[in-house]
């Protein structure tokens, strides 16, 4: 279906043409009459679907019909990063609207918070906010949203993932009853039933995709020894200039600058992203990655979801992901939309299991791709191996390693507790 089929103002249908769309996504079809319906809505679908469209759009053209110069709309999301993105692509769909927009996230300086009181205090038309900084302004007593009549929750699952169900709770409290409520999440865990329950009366329902990575990600994986994963990454980019935009996703982030240094190439740029950067620099690395400045990117999970970064041509898991639905969403960042794109994973022995759960997730078995002949042999593919516990042996199956000694130093740091673990809600 064609976006000038679905009934939205013709300001809005400007801006969507000049934004180089025309056709609606599955989501966007089924979730935009129904929005415009006033109807409240839980929708599930896979990263790359295009659900951020499906919610600003038609909210955009309900209040650009009728203007009330108050905050109308409220769009809570997980991460700063996305927050940014979202209130982007509503300043690109409402160009040639009234509707105005702000972000609403922590890590600035004196003049953001400035600027956010002014807009949540005068009106700005539709705020996006992470949870913990709008509750820092909702507790000064200034914020009006005694209008509003929208209330949209972003990536659902990724807020109850980082402990946010209390917040959103808090922040409901000061809405109106009477609004539209509209929820949207990668995955429907039944915790994100509950807070549905809660939150929305009588929704529609939406399940596009739910767990699969979209159908233009090429998927491979080698097996490998920690020791060889970056030269293996280094086989893989170096002297490819087909390749003109890699992600590379790891799992701390310490590995993730180590990985950047040891990257480091004349002949392009390396950058690292992670929740550590200050949001200034943040956002100059995504700016740089997005134009093609720069090539290889090197992130935590913070770019996992909700980023929305066209024409990434390689994805690399340099480690296996902490679970399933992390692995769809890192993949996704490649084939968005009609595109198409590879995404590599690196396995050593202790995530073979781990990645075999991720395969009986996705009804998919990846492929493992032979290593190049310079860098040796890699371990034996045994999905029934389980790392080694604090404390004992275990042994191995039928790996051709089975028997060697342990590497005492290589697992001196297990069982230390995590560094300021109440931090995982920053926002």
């Amino acid at each position: 279906m064609k976006f000038n089929e679905l009934n939205l103002n013709p300001d809005v249908i400007e801006a969507i043409s000049h934004m180089g769309f025309e056709k609606a996504t599955p989501v966007q079809e089924m979730a935009i009459p129904k929005i415009l319906d006033g109807s409240d809505l839980i929708a599930c679908a896979q990263t790359g679907t295009g659900k951020t469209a499906a919610f600003i759009l038609p909210t955009l053209d309900q209040i650009s019909r009728e203007h009330q110069k108050e905050t109308s709309v409220l769009v809570i999301v997980p991460t700063r990063e996305l927050a940014v993105q979202i209130d982007q692509q509503i300043q690109g769909f409402a160009y040639f609207t009234p509707v105005s927009s702000l972000a609403v996230y922590g890590g600035g300086d004196g003049q953001d918070w400035v600027q956010q009181k002014k807009a949540l205090s005068m009106g700005a038309d539709i705020i996006v906010a992470t949870p913990g900084k709008l509750i820092s302004h909702l507790a000064n007593g200034y914020v009006k949203f005694d209008k509003l009549k929208h209330l949209i929750l972003d990536e659902a699952d990724r807020m109850l993932d980082m402990g946010f169900n209390d917040d959103i709770m808090k922040i409901i409290s000061y809405l109106p009853v009477k609004r539209q409520s509209l929820l949207f999440s990668a995955t429907m865990p039944p915790e994100i039933r509950h807070l549905a329950k809660n939150i929305l009366n009588n929704p529609f329902e939406i399940n596009i995709g739910l767990s699969k990575p979209a159908e233009g990600v090429l998927q491979a994986a080698y097996l490998v020894y920690d020791t060889q994963k970056i030269k293996l990454v280094k086989s893989l980019i170096n002297n490819k200039d087909s390749l003109k935009s890699i992600l590379i996703f790891s799992s701390t982030r310490k590995k993730v600058f180590d990985i950047s240094i040891a990257l480091r190439n004349k002949e392009y740029e390396v950058a690292a992203i992670s929740s550590d950067l200050e949001q200034d620099k943040r956002e100059d690395v995504l700016r740089s990655f997005r134009s093609k400045n720069t090539k290889v990117l090197v992130a935590t999970d913070v770019l996992s979801r909700g980023i929305d970064i066209k024409e990434i041509d390689l994805v690399i898991n340099f480690d296996v992901p902490g679970d399933a639905e992390d692995y769809v969403h890192r993949v996704g960042r490649t084939a968005r939309a009609d595109a198409t794109g590879m995404a590599l994973t690196l396995i050593n022995e202790d995530d073979m299991y781990k990645f075999h759960k991720i395969e009986q997730l996705i009804e998919t078995e990846i492929r493992k791709l032979p290593l190049p002949n310079e860098l040796g042999e890699g371990p034996n593919w045994d999905p029934k191996f389980r790392p080694q516990k604090r404390g004992g042996f275990q042994k191995r199956g039928n790996s051709k390693n089975s028997g060697r000694k342990p590497d005492f130093n290589k697992n001196k740091n297990k069982g230390r507790k995590p560094f300021n673990k109440g931090n995982k809600k920053k926002d």
